[in-house]
């Protein structure tokens, strides 16, 4: 008996032609309330040659979309300004009945306005640093210098959330 076996439920099911895409996908509200989370998201963009480059980022959110920033002479961005698609996922889990995501698939939209820059900065630096209080905003301006900010306008949304087979 394999470990899948053992543990039963869609682990047991796999390669048995059985669809449980319905049973695991999120809500909207999940999603949301997921991704609040303090998490590291994995983000694909598309290098000169076709290969994939992929990278973990810290987020924040602007504009209710996933948001980060990164150094403007950066590989993602030189790859983002030739070629705006991106992928992103955000995910959690080691065993199988606890795996949980969301991947984002959009368009970047890259930009280097202070004022959205330092809302975006404030929201990645109160969830991975702490929180933002004031007396931050000269750490979060240092953050941002010589960066800009990417939001991914997202298209289209994947979840799954295995702990609810």
């Amino acid at each position: 008996m394999t470990q899948f076996e053992a543990a039963g439920g869609a682990a047991g099911e796999m390669g048995k032609g059985v669809k449980q895409r319905d049973k695991i996908r999120m809500t909207d509200d999940e999603i949301a309330e997921f991704l609040r989370g303090k998490h590291t998201m994995s983000l694909a963009s598309i290098n000169p040659d076709g290969s994939i480059h992929l990278v973990a980022m810290w987020y924040g959110f602007l504009e209710g979309e996933i948001a980060f920033e990164t150094k403007a002479k950066s590989q993602k961005v030189r790859n983002l300004r030739r070629n705006p698609n991106i992928t992103c996922m955000v995910e959690t889990g080691d065993d199988y009945n606890e795996l949980k995501g969301v991947q984002i698939v959009g368009t970047a939209e890259i930009f280097d306005d202070r004022d959205r820059m330092l809302e975006m900065g404030k929201s990645v630096f109160s969830r991975h640093v702490g929180p933002y209080t004031d007396d931050m905003l000269p750490a979060v301006e240092m953050m941002l210098n010589k960066r800009v900010g990417i939001k991914v306008n997202h298209t289209r949304v994947a979840s799954w959330d295995h702990s609810k087979l």
